[in-house]
């Protein structure tokens, strides 16, 4: 089934028969009997008609699961959702290719348990995950997981971007060798299921750093309608979309080649993910008046529309000149330097705004076969010329190997392990 087919639930029969399994591999003979009962064997194996079950819930707003199996992992395709937290971590030095098989199959066992409505193995608070909101968590590797398990596999990607002039990274949001990317309609879900996988990893791997996003609330604008940012533009408007003929091309690694030319076999299905921190000036910015904004972006602020006329949807007229002569859409303007004449050069955004108090921003994200071949080129061009570097700093980056999806009996993991 597909990550992104209508929200369901996944059977509660195989549900329970994974979580017992998981229990057995955490716990295990006596240890298991106290932990049950601590507990209470109901509520700590998660037996039908001792507690709630997402099948016993009509499906509402809010009580939505999305199915987290298929050849891709849910939350890349999957509609936006109104929050998102990316969570990256470190790899302790005793995590060996064993200890990352354990690590992998926990996390499928409780991501299987979280996205369907069901608490993990000795949840306190099991009512927290009783209703998911469309809750997605996507898991992503570093270079340094995959060299522990063979530096041969490891895509040539799969690496820190070159430096551009705009990074000022302070080592607070950079690298990582594991990332757990929750999304979801609701904070409450979302914050819970990071705690339970947070609880999950700390006997492999130390908090790095997280990152928490948000865009504009389920339902608050229609469906399909284009983000803005907190500089009041609309944000992404060109990009690709996964009905279109060359999205897989441009998005889903195939594992035809090898490590060498970025596409091996490990990573069929999967992605590259490039994660940047961008801070915004909102206070400068606020300096500049309604023209001087639109003439840096190359469109308009109400609507989105190219300034050479239309709808946001309108294709620019790059060759269009005022009455002066001059390009309407200025040499400097940002859709004018992430412009590319080559189709393949193209990049699949996933950005959401982001709000500590103090600084605002956008994290932005995207997915592409190889950064160094689509994503960079993009930024170098940006990195040169583009106005809207006055008003924007990159403070974070970061590259992932987003894996492949998983199934029921082949779970997360299974293609770089086996």
């Amino acid at each position: 089934m597909s990550p992104d087919s209508q929200p369901t639930a996944a059977s509660p029969e195989a549900r329970e028969s994974r979580r017992f399994g998981r229990r057995a591999l955490l716990t295990g003979g006596a240890a298991g009997a106290g932990l049950g009962a601590a507990l209470g064997f109901g509520a700590a194996l998660g037996i039908p008609g001792l507690r709630d079950t997402p099948t016993a819930r009509a499906v509402e707003f809010g009580g939505e699961s999305l199915p987290c199996h298929g050849v891709h992992q849910a939350g890349i395709t999957t509609p936006p959702t109104a929050h998102q937290r990316y969570v990256a971590y470190t790899l302790r030095p005793e995590t060996d290719r064993d200890a990352l098989t354990r690590m992998f199959r926990i996390l499928t066992g409780d991501i299987e348990g979280l996205t369907s409505g069901v608490a993990p193995l000795a949840d306190s608070e099991p009512e927290l995950a009783a209703r998911p909101a469309r809750l997605t968590i996507t898991i992503g590797v570093g270079q340094t997981l995959v060299e522990r398990v063979d530096p041969e596999l490891r895509p040539k990607w799969l690496a820190p971007l070159p430096k551009f002039s705009r990074d000022r990274f302070s080592g607070s949001y950079d690298g990582g060798d594991l990332l757990v990317l929750l999304q979801a309609d609701d904070p409450l879900p979302l914050a819970h299921a990071a705690r339970m996988l947070d609880r999950d990893l700390r006997s492999f791997a130390t908090h790095s750093w997280t990152q928490q996003g948000f865009r504009q609330a389920r339902e608050a604008e229609a469906d399909g309608t284009t983000m803005r940012n907190l500089m009041g533009q609309v944000d992404g408007t060109i990009n690709p979309r996964p009905k279109d003929e060359d999205f897989a091309d441009l998005v889903w690694l195939t594992g035809s080649g090898t490590a060498s030319d970025g596409n091996p076999g490990w990573l069929a299905g999967g992605s590259a993910l490039v994660f940047r921190r961008i801070r915004m000036e909102l206070d400068t910015w606020d300096q500049i008046d309604r023209p001087g904004r639109e003439q840096t972006i190359g469109r308009t602020l109400s609507d989105g529309g190219p300034l050479t006329g239309g709808s946001e949807h309108t294709p620019v007229d790059y060759e269009a000149t005022n009455e002066f002569g001059l390009p309407v859409v200025p040499a400097y303007a940002h859709i004018r330097r992430a412009r590319s004449e080559d189709p393949g050069e193209r990049i699949f955004r996933r950005a959401v705004n982001y709000d500590d108090g103090g600084e605002s921003g956008l994290l932005f994200a995207c997915y592409q076969r190889d950064p160094l071949s689509q994503y960079v080129p993009i930024q170098e061009r940006l990195d040169e010329l583009d106005l809207l570097n006055e008003w924007v700093t990159h403070t974070g980056s970061a590259v992932f190997a987003i894996l492949p999806g998983f199934t029921p009996e082949r779970g997360l993991g299974a293609t770089l392990l086996t």
